[in-house]
């Protein structure tokens, strides 16, 4: 019979068993992740609804496969259950993941709406379980210099902020899946493709005072938007914006933050943060001597950082970190999602925290 006791204590006699729930487009950054922990970390289990997904990851894993959530978590002794499923399934199942007593990482985001996020959070607490919510751009090594040289104060007063997220989606893209695009199981451009990048921005600069956003469905045929653009006033001054597209011609073109301070000036871009384009400071650092190797090569949106993210996930239920991404964080740009959706419905300016 499997284990399904409760995991309160860390894990160190042992490699943790992770179980992956969803086998799609994401799947396989997990997988690869996990594999580079093998000392540590094992996956145990594969689980999708969809018999010929289940059946590919089951070959490239090698691991039992389970056609629903309940069968996984009764017949698999993971410590941890993955939810790489459509966004707004994350809350309820991560709330049944809880009450059968098994810590939780959910995809971002980590539910399309705040109080079902809000549910999640409380479920684990409750429970005694972890919550953790992947934010893998963080650990970007290009993003990891610009937050050193943030936390050393080297940009002094940060003036503004300006993040693109300029891709492409096409409507074969939303087609494939039926949750796709859908305002209860997806979002759109902001909540789905961008998210990591109003995290990224709150993370490097928040918090966020207010917000004022514009939203439009100008060529996909799709329930939220394909682009949509965001001001924002942070709390101390600074000002921000965030555009994003899902119609750019005929590729993705650019994913990127720049941050312009009163001592320094910073540009990540690349498709996806993955290259430092401009790198200026009024004093000289160690660090200026990191920017060249920090930039790498990607065909993926996603990066690298999945790797590094189980690393401290690892680490925190072995009792040896802090988890970096707990749900608590990841409520911080959810709430931040949900305050530009309400900003675009109803055509005014939205203050943070929210009020519900």
């Amino acid at each position: 019979m499997p284990d399904t006791s409760r995991p309160d204590s860390p894990s160190t006699d042992r490699r943790i068993r992770f179980a992956l729930v969803g086998c799609g487009r994401i799947a396989k950054n997990h997988i690869e992740a996990l594999a580079r922990h093998g000392e540590r970390a094992e996956l145990v289990a594969v689980c999708d609804n969809r018999p010929e997904a289940l059946q590919a990851a089951m070959a490239q894993t090698g691991v039992p496969g389970f056609a629903s959530l309940d069968a996984l978590l009764t017949g698999s002794d993971a410590d941890v259950i993955v939810l790489a499923t459509p966004s707004g399934l994350h809350s309820q199942q991560a709330i049944r993941c809880a009450a059968a007593g098994r810590h939780v990482v959910s995809e971002k985001p980590m539910a399309t709406k705040f109080d079902e996020g809000m549910a999640m959070v409380r479920a684990c607490r409750d429970a005694g379980v972890k919550l953790f919510v992947v934010k893998q751009n963080r650990l970007n090594a290009t993003v990891q210099l610009v937050k050193r040289a943030l936390d050393q104060g080297r940009f002094g007063r940060i003036f503004m902020s300006t993040v693109n997220v300029f891709w492409t989606r096409p409507q074969s893209y939303y087609d494939a899946a039926r949750w796709r695009g859908r305002w209860d199981m997806d979002g759109g451009a902001f909540m789905n493709q961008a998210s990591h990048y109003v995290d990224l921005l709150d993370w490097l600069v928040g918090p966020v005072d207010n917000v004022h956003a514009y939203t439009a469905t100008l060529a996909r045929d799709i329930e939220a938007e394909d682009t949509g653009v965001m001001s924002l006033r942070l709390r101390h001054g600074g000002l921000a914006s965030i555009n994003v597209t899902m119609l750019t011609y005929p590729q993705n073109l650019e994913g990127s933050i720049t941050l312009l301070g009163e001592r320094g000036t910073v540009r990540i871009g690349g498709t996806a943060v993955n290259k430092i384009e401009h790198w200026a400071f009024d004093t000289p650092h160690e660090d200026d001597a990191l920017v060249a190797n920090a930039s790498y090569e990607t065909a993926s949106v996603y990066g690298f950082g999945h790797a590094a993210y189980y690393d401290n996930v690892i680490k925190t239920l072995r009792g040896e970190a802090q988890a970096q991404v707990d749900g608590y964080e990841g409520l911080r740009s959810l709430e931040l999602l949900i305050a530009c959706y309400r900003s675009a419905r109803d055509g005014q300016r939205v203050g943070l925290p929210l009020v519900f």
